[in-house]
C-alpha cells in the first residue's frame, strides 16, 4: 500500500497555483500523492482543482487532486498557506502586514481545529511576520512552522551571481539573510561557487568588488520590478514552495534559507527571519549558525528589529480583531 502523503494549499491565486502547478509538474518526485485546494472563493478552488485533474493524464504524477474544507487539514502532511492581499504597486511587504494578520489568525484558527498535526509552511507577506502570527495562534512548537523566507530572494542570487560569473547557478552557494523584503542582506563571507570564495574569484578575473553590492540591489528590488511590469511574482516562489514540500516530505536535509525561529541563534530571541537552516520531516530541524561579520551580524540586528516593532503593532491589532 503506498503511503499518503497529503499537501492542503489554503489560497488559490497566483502563488499558490503556481506551486500546485509546479508540483503536478513534477510528478512523483515532488512527494504529494494528494493535494487539497482550499479558498474562501470555494468555486476557484474547484475550478482550479478540476483544471489540474484534466492535466493528470500528459502528467507522470499519479496524485488526487480536489477542493475541500478545513476538514481536509486532519491528516495531512503539510499544510500550505499563501492566502491574503497581494502586494501592490509601490507598496512594502510590511505594509501588508495587519489585514494578513487577521486573515492569517481566522485561517490557523479553523485548521488546527480540525485536528491537524503536521507542519504549517507560510508564504504570505511580510512572511517572516506571518509565520510568527500562524506559530502564536497554533500553539505549534516553532520548528513546525516554517516560512518560506528569503528561499526565493537567495535562488535570485544565485541565478544573478551565475550569469554574472558565467558559471552554472547550481553551483553557487550564497545566501540571503535577514527579513524577506528591504532590510535583506548577503554574507558575502559565506558567498561561494564551488569550493571557492567569491570575493577571491572576482580579486582573481580583476573584477570590481562593487558588483557583488550591485547584485545585491538588483535582487532586493527584483519584486518591484516584476510587479510594476506584470502586477504580481508567483512563478519563482511557487517553485520555491515546491522545493521546501518536497525537502520536507522526502526528509532530504537539505539547507534552506527559510523564516525559521530564532531561539538565542545570532543573538536574537522569539522571532522568525530568514536563515539557512536544515529541512526534513519534522520541520526545521535546526538552524545552520554562521559566524557574521560585525557589518552583517547588525544588518540582522536591524531586520530583528525592523520585525519586532511590526510583530508589536500586529498582536495590539489582532487582540482588538
Amino acid at each position: 500500500m503506498i503511503e499518503k502523503r497529503k499537501v492542503v494549499l489554503v489560497g488559490t491565486g497566483f502563488v499558490g497555483m503556481s506551486m500546485a502547478y509546479s508540483i503536478l509538474n513534477q510528478g512523483n518526485a515532488s512527494g504529494v500523492n494528494e493535494l487539497v485546494l482550499i479558498d474562501v472563493l470555494k468555486d476557484k478552488a474547484i475550478g482550479e482543482a478540476m483544471d489540474l485533474c484534466h492535466g493528470l493524464p500528459c502528467s507522470s504524477s499519479h496524485m488526487e487532486i480536489k477542493a475541500g474544507e478545513y476538514d481536509e487539514c486532519k491528516d495531512a502532511d503539510i499544510v500550505v498557506i499563501t492566502a491574503g492581499l497581494n502586494q501592490k504597486p509601490g507598496q512594502t511587504r510590511l505594509e501588508l502586514s495587519t489585514a494578513n494578520a487577521k486573515i492569517m489568525k481566522d485561517i490557523t484558527k479553523q485548521v488546527v481545529e480540525s485536528g491537524f498535526n503536521g507542519i504549517f509552511l507560510i508564504a504570505s507577506n511580510p512572511v517572516d511576520l506571518m509565520t510568527k502570527v500562524v506559530q502564536e495562534v497554533s500553539g505549534f512548537e516553532p520548528s513546525r512552522v516554517i516560512g518560506s523566507g528569503t528561499a526565493l530572494d537567495t535562488a535570485r542570487l544565485r541565478y544573478l551571481v551565475g550569469e554574472y560569473l558565467n558559471v552554472s547557478n547550481k553551483n553557487v552557494h550564497a545566501y540571503i539573510m535577514g527579513e524577506h523584503g528591504d532590510s535583506s542582506f548577503v554574507p558575502w563571507e559565506h558567498a561561494y561557487v564551488g569550493c571557492k570564495k567569491i570575493s577571491d574569484i572576482l580579486l582573481d578575473a580583476h573584477k570590481d568588488l562593487k558588483d557583488l553590492d550591485k547584485i545585491y540591489v538588483e535582487v532586493r528590488d527584483a519584486a518591484y520590478e516584476i510587479i510594476n511590469r506584470k502586477k504580481a511574482t508567483y512563478y519563482g516562489i511557487g517553485l520555491g514552495l515546491t522545493k521546501i514540500v518536497k525537502t520536507i516530505l522526502n526528509n532530504t536535509n537539505e539547507i534552506l534559507t527559510v523564516s525559521a525561529y530564532l531561539n538565542n541563534q545570532y543573538g536574537q530571541n522569539d522571532i522568525y527571519i530568514g536563515v539557512p537552516a536544515i529541512i526534513n520531516s519534522e520541520g526545521a530541524r535546526e538552524l545552520l549558525e554562521l559566524k557574521l561579520s560585525d557589518e552583517n551580524q547588525a544588518k540582522l540586528d536591524n531586520s530583528c528589529k525592523i520585525l519586532r516593532e511590526n510583530m508589536n503593532n500586529i498582536r495590539e491589532a489582532l487582540k482588538e480583531n
